[in-house]
Formats: C-alpha cells, sequence, structure tokens
C-alpha cells in the first residue's frame, strides 16, 4: 500500500493537524497508508497545510484515531472514518478514538478503544468508497455528532472547511492542536485533469488549483470535509488521496458522501 497525500488545497488556509505526546508512543510508523490504486496513482500522502489553530468547541464531532488518522462522530458510539485506515471487517479492540477537545493534550479529552470495524465492501474488492466505520466499546455521553450529506446539494460548496491534526507542510511534522482551513470545491472535469483516475462518481476534490498552498495532509485521512454554509454543517468528503499536500494543480481527493450515504447508513444498521 503506497503512502498517499491527503492534498485539501483552499482558499484561504490548510488545516495543520499534528500528533500528541499521548498517541506519538502508539502510532506505528507505517500510519495513515493512503489506499492502494496502482502504480498510476503517484505517490501520495494525507495531511492538513496552510491553516491555523480552530476555535475551540468549533468542530466538536471531531475525533482522533491512534492509527494516524482522523474522524468524525455519527452516532454517540460510531466514528466515521477512512477506509485505508483501517484493516478490514470484524472485532477489533486495537483502535483508540481521542474526543472532546482542540489540544491532544488537554484534560478533557476521552478516551474510548474500538470494538467492531466495518470496512467499505467496495473498498476491500476494487479500491472504491474510502469509508468505514468504527464501533466503539462504549457510547461517549452528550456526543456532538455530524450531518452525513444525503444528496448533491451540499457537494458544491462553494467551499469547504477542513479541520485535522495531521502535518502542516508536506513531510513535515504533525500538529498537537487541530487546525481548519478553507478550500474551494474543484469541479469533476478539473479533477479529472489533475487525476485520469478519478473516481467521479465516488469522489469529490477540493484546493486551490493554481497556487497550491492549502490541503490536508499525512495525518489527516479519515477526518471530515465539511459544507459549512447551511443551518447546520453537513459533512460531504472523507479525506482519502491526492498527490502531495497542498501542491499547485493537484487538489486533495475525498470519498464523496452523498454517493456512499446509502451504504454507510445500511452498514450502521448491521453493526453489532
Amino acid at each position: 500500500m503506497r503512502k498517499k497525500t491527503r492534498a485539501l488545497i483552499a482558499a484561504s488556509a490548510v488545516l495543520a493537524a499534528g500528533t500528541f505526546a499521548i498517541v506519538a508512543t502508539t502510532l506505528p510508523a507505517q500510519a495513515d497508508d493512503g489506499p492502494s490504486y496502482g502504480e498510476d496513482k503517484g505517490d501520495i500522502s494525507t495531511k492538513v497545510v496552510g491553516g491555523e489553530d480552530a476555535p475551540e468547541g468549533a468542530y466538536p464531532w471531531m475525533v482522533r484515531l491512534s492509527m494516524g488518522c482522523g474522524g468524525s462522530m455519527i452516532t454517540d458510539q460510531v466514528v466515521l472514518t477512512a477506509a485505508h485506515c483501517v484493516d478490514g471487517t470484524g472485532e477489533d479492540t486495537s483502535v483508540t478514538a481521542y474526543y472532546g477537545a482542540n489540544d491532544l493534550n488537554s484534560p478533557d479529552i476521552q478516551e474510548r478503544t474500538s470494538a467492531y470495524i466495518h470496512q467499505s465492501e467496495t473498498y476491500a474488492s476494487d479500491g472504491r468508497g474510502d469509508w468505514a466505520l468504527i464501533k466503539l466499546s462504549e457510547p461517549i455521553a452528550d456526543a456532538k455528532t455530524i450531518k452525513l450529506a444525503t444528496d448533491g446539494t451540499s457537494d458544491e460548496g462553494p467551499n469547504f472547511q477542513l479541520m485535522g491534526w495531521g502535518a502542516t507542510s508536506e513531510g513535515g511534522p504533525q500538529a498537537d492542536y487541530l487546525q481548519h482551513a478553507e478550500a474551494p470545491y474543484v469541479d469533476d472535469a478539473t479533477c479529472q485533469g489533475a487525476y485520469s483516475n478519478l473516481d467521479a462518481e465516488g469522489e469529490i476534490c477540493s484546493g486551490l488549483m493554481d497556487e497550491g498552498g492549502i490541503d490536508t495532509c499525512q495525518g489527516d485521512s479519515g477526518g471530515p470535509m465539511v459544507n459549512m454554509a447551511g443551518e447546520e454543517p453537513v459533512q460531504v468528503g472523507i479525506v482519502s488521496w491526492g498527490e502531495g499536500c497542498a501542491r499547485p494543480g493537484k487538489p486533495g481527493v475525498y470519498a464523496q458522501v452523498s454517493f456512499w450515504n446509502a451504504d454507510i447508513n445500511a452498514a450502521l444498521g448491521t453493526l453489532p
């Protein structure tokens, strides 16, 4: 599996994500490997670049995972993340989820171990559908959850909010404090010009095409891309892959939540 860069290139700033002291001792060296799409995908990795510290409480659904990925609370006991962050489907107690504060060293951080993981069936078979569900060992009391996109009405932005604890520059260190940035929508035709193997049905792109400079990066995989324009935030994407981090002409690629919504909800209903 090749390492992929989560390139979320945005209009104003990139989300710098980071590991924290607690997790740094548990993250494997190969954490946050990207999806294995074959050699034609290029060298890819994942993190947030060009961002700034997020206001405390701005993204209360955010989760940091011990394998070096991000995620979002979609129920009080289930985290949505990327399929390439996990190893398959079944009982699994190897993942720790950290929730409740922007600062990963905060005493307010709550920890939960995983109980069961469901990896997208299509990802396991052909690499499409980079999403997975992690059921935690017990619910998080009063957990804040995020609404998932159900159709295409939120998918064209025009801007999206990115957030994560990943690296703040390509090949650089990850952050201890949640980073956030805003990035514009990139239409399918333009994104296919950057990546000929884009899954235009099931993937959505975001970034600054001309200048670059804003993106998700290594450590941001599995985290949400959010449309904040409506009455409530809506998750439209899951950090998936991209070439490098915040490179001009190379936007970030996300699993398109609206396309996979029915599959995600079907899987949610079958979790033990």
